[in-house]
């Protein structure tokens, strides 16, 4: 089996290389996403604004700012800054223009490159297709000089190979654009998550601001 797919491999000629490659360069796009997605979901929500509306309403702000300050991820950082900016006094424009400060450094991480997948899976299908095309091309110009009882062999094999190029093409396109539909799902709930969370906290502190000592 292994040595069958290197066997048509190396038939595929110079564009196998260019298929190969972009698919080395997809997988770690997608390992890099899965980590930075990972990373920014590791937080629960539900708890973590219990207890910042307990802390707030106990008027024990600088508890919440610590919660939030010990969990790494970009919800927890959006929560700091407009805690932060309640604890200084600052009016509620400024609390929530501090809060979109953040959420406009944090949000483009999680979407950042995801797109890429898709691009990469288009590429590589193109790139096969264009290695079948010329491999085509150089298979119709060389049996335009041998013997007329050769040139179908000649022909069916060489088409063959340069079918191993489209072949080789979708083969890494398909898993790729399967990868992108499911990042960019993943990455599109967690950014839902993220506003839905800091627009309840940015009320909730707003709206119980008497109770928070200063």
């Amino acid at each position: 089996m292994i040595e069958t797919a290197l066997e048509h491999y190396r038939h595929g000629g110079f564009f196998m290389h260019l298929i190969l490659l972009t698919s080395m360069i997809g997988v770690a796009v997608l390992w890099d996403k899965i980590n930075t997605l990972k990373n920014a979901g590791t937080v629960n929500k539900d708890e973590l604004l219990n207890h910042i509306n307990s802390y707030v309403l106990q008027g024990q702000i600088d508890k919440a700012i610590s919660v939030v300050s010990q969990l790494k991820s970009p919800l927890t950082n959006i929560m700091r800054a407009g805690l932060v900016s309640v604890q200084n006094g600052k009016d509620d424009e400024e609390v929530q223009t501090a809060m979109d400060a953040v959420a406009l450094r944090e949000i483009p991480r999680i979407q950042a490159r995801v797109g890429l997948l898709s691009m990469l899976a288009n590429l590589a299908t193109l790139v096969g297709l264009l290695g079948t095309v010329g491999g085509m091309i150089g298979a119709f110009s060389a049996v335009a000089n041998v013997a007329p009882a050769e040139k179908a062999t000649l022909l069916s094999n060489a088409i063959g190979e340069a079918l191993n190029c489209t072949a080789f093409g979708l083969l890494v396109a398909i898993p790729l654009l399967g990868a992108y539909g499911w990042i960019n799902s993943w990455a599109q709930r967690l950014v839902d998550d993220i506003h839905e969370s800091s627009v309840a906290t940015l009320n909730f502190i707003l709206s119980n601001r008497d109770k928070i000592a200063r």
